[in-house]
């Protein structure tokens, strides 16, 4: 077999093989794995395609392992899978298992329909399921049957495209990207994450098949956008989605930011191309998915405050609020997890202006205290994410903002340590508030609870259970409230 494969890899491969011999079928290892494999890249699964039953492959080829492995299967789609346990690390006490998962299919060939992109499926031949392949550089096999051991079968010419680094289908692309449009997004994907072009004919079949996108499912688009957040230059990815019409579709507010206007002799950036870029900075530098997300909206309520000041140019007034507002709905649209991952990116939407305003000179303590206290122990996130948003070709300019924003992390570092602000909350609670006026939870809880803590952040008090409390007690006298319990 003449593709660079891990001694463990092998190990398996071959237990398939013996397995397919045992049972006379004729078997095949595809796809993702074959092309990883000669591009000399990591994987941590393996497909196998065989002419006849693959849970039947997949049963005796779990036989081969010990202990035997679990099998699931999916007989609706005449498919198996399991997983084989290749080590287990424990460090520091934490256990770490790793994995190396099989896929058994039986070769089918596929017909759609035009308003659903789950095929009809009836067996078929390895030529078949190839041609029902999204790609040349996916349709890939190597026999795994004795009589030819080893021989990889590309009737696409697909080595070829991997060796030109091509995204090309191996069929009219109209016909490839109606059956399934969710192909469409693979594309530029595997554009983004390879590096690869795509093959002109391609791209124009994209193109023109843009609109049938919408019969894809939100969690299916959203699967692929994540995947090219985490591609070493998202940018790729979305310029590709940007220019082939279909982001206009899955995410306009995100293709609203695009284009530069003219007024005055005066024009504003194009932030479509700026938050790309800031998409890659920070790339750079974190593989945090939420963290890219946030890059990825940090501007995004720039169209709706947009505004021509005469005399001052373009502004974007309150980009950062509106914009964390979005966010919420975004996450919606995008079935993304509505609970940490959301407030995390809309806390960093929200605060990513904030480090700039504190590279003055003379910044006050009060005004470090309420960034470090607002962003807690995403302080260092934020700053990357700030840091990221520097892009301007002057390269004096940015030398400048890096930094300005040294400084401000220096200055993070000494109130901190003076004053313990991070994930820091007031002395005195709301249940202390509540209790001591005979409360209820309302509205003039939140007063007396915000008073103590703007006035501490501010300096106006020290953080002391015995300030907080006297302050709560005049506070409360000015809401007309009357203590019930002293004692508190």
């Amino acid at each position: 077999m003449d593709i660079p494969l891990k001694s463990y890899e092998s190990a398996i491969i071959d237990k398939v093989a013996k397995a397919a011999s045992v049972l006379s079928t004729e078997t095949y290892l595809v796809g993702g794995f074959v092309r990883d494999k000669l591009l000399n890249r990591e994987t941590d699964d393996a497909d196998f395609v065989c002419v006849g039953d693959a849970m039947a492959l997949a049963t005796e080829t779990a036989r081969q392992f010990s202990p035997v492995p679990k099998i699931s299967y999916f007989k609706r789609f005449g498919t198996a899978h399991f997983k084989v346990l290749l080590q287990e690390r424990n460090d520091d006490g934490k256990s770490e298992k790793k994995y190396f998962e099989l896929e058994f299919a039986s070769a089918r060939k596929e017909s759609y329909r035009t308003d659903s992109r789950k095929p009809d499926v009836e067996p078929g031949t390895l030529t078949d399921d190839q041609n029902r392949r999204d790609f040349t550089i996916n349709a890939l096999a190597i026999s795994l049957n004795l009589s030819d051991y080893g021989k990889l079968i590309d009737p696409f010419q697909g080595l070829k495209d991997l060796h030109q680094k091509i995204i090309r289908t191996p069929l009219e692309p109209a016909r490839t990207f109606s059956d399934d449009p969710l192909r469409m997004l693979r594309a530029i994907r595997f554009a983004a994450q390879l590096e690869f072009r795509i093959d002109e004919n391609t791209w124009k079949g994209i193109q023109d098949s843009a609109h049938r996108i919408k019969i894809v499912s939100q969690e299916r688009i959203t699967d692929e956008i994540n995947k090219i957040l985490l591609c070493p230059k998202p940018s790729i990815g979305f310029d590709l989605l940007f220019r082939s019409g279909l982001l206009k579709i899955i995410f306009p507010a995100l293709h609203d930011l695009a284009g530069a206007e003219y007024k005055d002799g005066q024009r504003h950036k194009d932030n479509f191309y700026h938050t790309l870029q800031v998409v890659d900075n920070v790339a750079k530098r974190s593989d945090n998915l939420w963290l890219r997300w946030a890059a990825l909206l940090h501007d995004i309520g720039k169209p709706a405050t947009k505004k021509f000041e005469e005399g001052h140019g373009w502004t974007f007034h309150g980009h950062e609020v509106v914009g964390g507002k979005l966010v919420p709905k975004i996450f919606s649209r995008f079935r993304l997890p509505s609970a940490e991952p959301m407030r995390y990116v809309k806390k960093l939407v929200e605060l990513h202006l904030r480090p700039i305003s504190l590279t003055k000179e003379n910044i006050t303590d009060s005004a470090i205290r309420r960034l470090l206290f607002d962003a807690g122990d995403d302080l260092d996130d934020l700053m990357i994410l700030c840091e990221a948003d520097i892009t301007s070709k002057n390269k004096q300019k940015v030398k400048r903002y890096l930094e300005n924003f040294q400084i401000v992390r220096q200055r993070c570092r000494e109130v901190e340590e003076k004053d313990h602000i991070r994930n820091w909350q007031p002395p005195v609670s709301g249940e202390v508030i509540m209790e001591t006026f005979g409360l209820p939870p309302s509205k003039p809880v939140g007063v007396i609870k915000d008073a103590i803590k703007n006035a501490i952040l501010d300096g106006l008090i020290p953080n002391t259970y015995e300030a907080a409390f006297q302050l709560m007690l005049e506070k409360g006298n000015e809401l007309g409230l009357k203590p019930k319990n002293i004692s508190s």
